[in-house]
C-alpha cells in the first residue's frame, strides 16, 4: 500500500522528499536563455574532449582552456555578492572512500551564461559531461553536494 504522505514525484516515495532536497532542484531557464547556454555547452565540449583525450584534467589545464575561449572568472566581494565574470572551474568534490575524504581527479565547470542558465561540465579520468541547467538558488550553477 502506498503511504499517504508521499508527494507525486517524490524520488524515493519518502514523505516530504522535494522538501527536503529542494536545495538540488535547479531554477527554471527561459527558452532564449536554455538556447544560449546549449550554445555555450557546443562550444565547450569539444575543448574538454580534447583534453579528456589528451589524458589532462586537472582545474589549472581546464580553467586556462576555458579562459582561452574567452570567458572571466566570476569574482565575488566578502559577502559573496557577484561582482562580475560568469566562470568557474573547480576540483571535483570530495567523497568518503575507505572512511576517509578524498577528492578524485578531474574538475568540475560552471559558466553563468544568464542569471537564469549555466552550463555546468565536468571531466575526469573516466569520462566528461557537459550539460545545461538553471542555477541552483544557493551555489550557483553547480549542484550543492548536500544540504543544511
Amino acid at each position: 500500500m502506498t503511504s499517504p504522505y508521499v508527494e507525486p514525484g517524490a524520488g524515493d516515495g519518502a514523505p516530504h522528499y522535494r522538501e527536503n532536497n529542494g536545495f538540488r532542484v535547479p531554477g527554471d531557464m527561459s527558452a532564449a536563455s536554455a538556447k544560449d547556454a546549449r550554445r555555450e555547452a557546443d562550444r565547450i565540449e569539444p575543448v574538454l574532449k580534447r583534453l579528456w583525450q589528451q589524458r589532462t584534467w586537472d582545474p589549472k589545464t581546464v580553467r586556462a582552456a576555458m579562459l582561452e575561449l574567452g570567458y572571466e572568472e566570476e569574482r565575488f566581494d566578502a559577502q559573496w555578492n557577484r561582482l562580475g565574470g560568469t566562470l568557474r572551474v573547480e576540483p571535483m568534490n570530495s567523497r568518503l572512500e575507505n572512511g576517509r575524504r578524498v577528492v578524485p581527479e578531474g574538475a568540475r565547470v560552471g559558466l553563468r551564461v544568464h542569471d537564469d542558465a549555466c552550463v555546468t561540465a565536468f571531466i575526469q579520468r573516466t569520462n566528461y559531461q557537459v550539460s545545461v541547467n538553471g542555477p541552483y538558488l544557493e551555489t550557483g550553477c553547480f549542484q550543492p553536494p548536500t544540504g543544511h
